[in-house]
């Protein structure tokens, strides 16, 4: 194998593919990535069994002696090579050239610019896993903005501690509204969906996506008005975009049926300036400790009181302005999980809707947007 490529292009592709590589394995083969060359692009693929990444850097059609320059891709011998993908990825974000050229001979790799060079010893290409590629199957399409949305306002919700594993992933659903993401980690839970440009012939079925594969899939969308596709396999889901196709394992297990969760009626509304109640949440929150980890909100009128205390610590109190409906009422939640949420609020409102101070509070943080929070029993 050699080819020449311009180095940025080499760079962002090792490190993307970087992303999914384990920094210790039991299979030594999974700590490379695979170049593989032919006369259309050079792909480089990484795995560690649960995602896998293929990554596309499509030849450029130029003259021979602009081979060096920058801008490049050339490949003058196809071929494979498996080589150390983090000092890959290290050596060539610290050359100084604008073209890298790769070649292979016996088991060794050598990476040089201008001149500086370094030589890494390839192992077997029959030793790397197969990856996944999309082929000829049925996607449906979205903006990668409007994905990466969905992403980040509920993929922080998924479960971290050891438990149920369905709820470490996040719920993808296609319905007649487009797609649906759900995230709980049984504390908390938040829904978010967006319209799909291009929908499925058939329906697929709703799959858990283990988080980590959610923002890999993000990682990958460069452009955020591009449309990205989406593909859910029997026992994977894959996304694809203009350089990279991505693929994750599914969790296999059953979802908690969150539909339960979502209050559908609620005797008291709140509408909140977003901005200064995450501040008032920060100051109150400050005296509590971790094994008093709780807030609590009073309603009065157009009035939100909000308190905390630890024993041995102090207390503190603030207040604000607020649009209430419903008799005078009171619920305490954790304002960490509160806070986390807010961060991903669109607009310059945030709505509460809840019934007793024992009931979920219901956040509406954004269009098509909801996030669900158990309420603490604190002491009065």
């Amino acid at each position: 194998m050699k080819i020449t490529c311009d180095r940025s292009k080499l760079r962002d592709g090792l490190a993307v593919v970087n992303n999914v590589i384990p920094g210790k394995s039991t299979k030594p083969v999974l700590e490379n990535v695979c170049l593989v060359a032919t006369l259309d692009a050079v792909e480089i693929l990484g795995t560690d069994l649960e995602c896998s990444v293929r990554y596309r850097i499509p030849v450029t059609t130029q003259a021979e002696g602009d081979a060096g320059k920058s801008g490049v891709v050339r490949v003058d011998e196809p071929g494979i090579a498996v080589v150390p993908a983090r000092v890959a990825l290290d050596f060539v974000r610290d050359l100084g050239g604008d073209s890298v050229t790769l070649s292979t001979q016996d088991q060794t790799c050598t990476i040089q610019s201008g001149e500086d060079q370094c030589e890494l010893v390839t192992m077997d290409p029959e030793e790397f896993p197969i990856i996944s590629s999309f082929g000829d199957v049925q996607t449906f399409s979205m903006q990668g903005g409007a994905f990466n949305r969905l992403v980040s306002r509920t993929a922080f919700a998924t479960a971290k501690d050891a438990g149920r594993y369905a709820m470490h992933g996040v719920l993808a659903e296609v319905d007649e509204m487009g797609l649906k993401l759900v995230a709980t980690d049984g504390r908390r839970l938040a829904l978010a969906s967006a319209p799909l440009e291009m929908r499925p012939v058939d329906r697929p079925r709703p799959a858990i996506v283990p988080a980590k594969g959610m923002h890999l899939f993000c990682r990958v969308i460069e452009d955020p008005l591009e449309q990205v596709h989406l593909h859910f396999g029997a026992t994977q889901i894959g996304l694809k975009t203009k350089n990279a196709e991505i693929f994750a394992r599914l969790i296999d297990g059953e979802f908690p049926r969150y539909s339960a969760a979502i209050p559908r009626e609620a005797s008291n509304y709140i509408e909140a300036d977003v901005e200064t109640l995450t501040q008032k949440l920060r100051l109150v929150a400050n005296v509590t400790g971790a094994e008093t980890r709780a807030v609590k909100l009073k309603f009065t009128r157009d009035e939100l009181s909000l308190t905390g205390q630890t024993v041995g610590r102090g207390g503190a109190r603030a207040r604000m302005d607020v649009s209430f409906k419903g008799d005078a009422a009171e619920i305490a939640f954790n304002p960490d999980y509160v806070l986390e949420g807010f961060k991903q609020a669109e607009g310059a409102l945030v709505k509460l809707e809840f019934n007793e101070r024992t009931s979920p509070g219901k956040f509406t943080l954004g269009e098509n947007y909801i996030y669900i929070v158990m309420p603490i029993t604190v002491d009065a």
